[in-house]
């Protein structure tokens, strides 16, 4: 399997799109497009953000293995947080959990419960609404 086909391959895996994909890694989904198809290769870089960003490792994306699991991939959060994922991985809030991907999993878990607390705050409150003192 090529390393084209290994990176759509862990894309579809996450419900990606490629226009998803592309805009988390900051590269258009033509350039995205283009190492899918193996029209081009990533510089080594570019594919150690793909193999953080598809929860894998470069040895698999390389096919130098066939094990796709990697600790980031095989972490509780993924099947049991997939609102905070979705939320960590967003850029513009990224910026706030960026030692999240990184951190032990025991930081991990007090980060998870430090966003439920605030999304349990934040219920209910619509755009403009000041913030209620509990």
């Amino acid at each position: 399997m090529s390393l084209g086909v290994r990176l759509r391959e862990r894309r579809e895996k996450f419900n990606k799109t490629q226009l998803d994909a592309a805009r988390h890694l900051g590269i258009s989904n033509v350039q995205l497009s283009r190492y899918e198809s193996d029209d081009r290769k990533p510089d080594p870089e570019m594919l150690s953000r793909f193999a953080e960003y598809y929860r894998t490792t470069t040895d698999y994306l390389l096919g130098r293995t066939n094990n796709s699991a990697s600790e980031l991939n095989d972490s509780p959060s993924t099947a049991e947080y997939p609102a905070f994922e979705e939320f960590i991985n967003n850029p513009d809030h990224g910026v706030f959990f960026k030692d999240y991907l990184n951190a032990p999993e025991e930081r991990k878990e007090e980060m998870r419960r430090f966003w439920e607390f605030i999304q349990e705050k934040e219920k209910g409150r619509k755009p403009g609404d000041r913030q209620v003192k509990s």
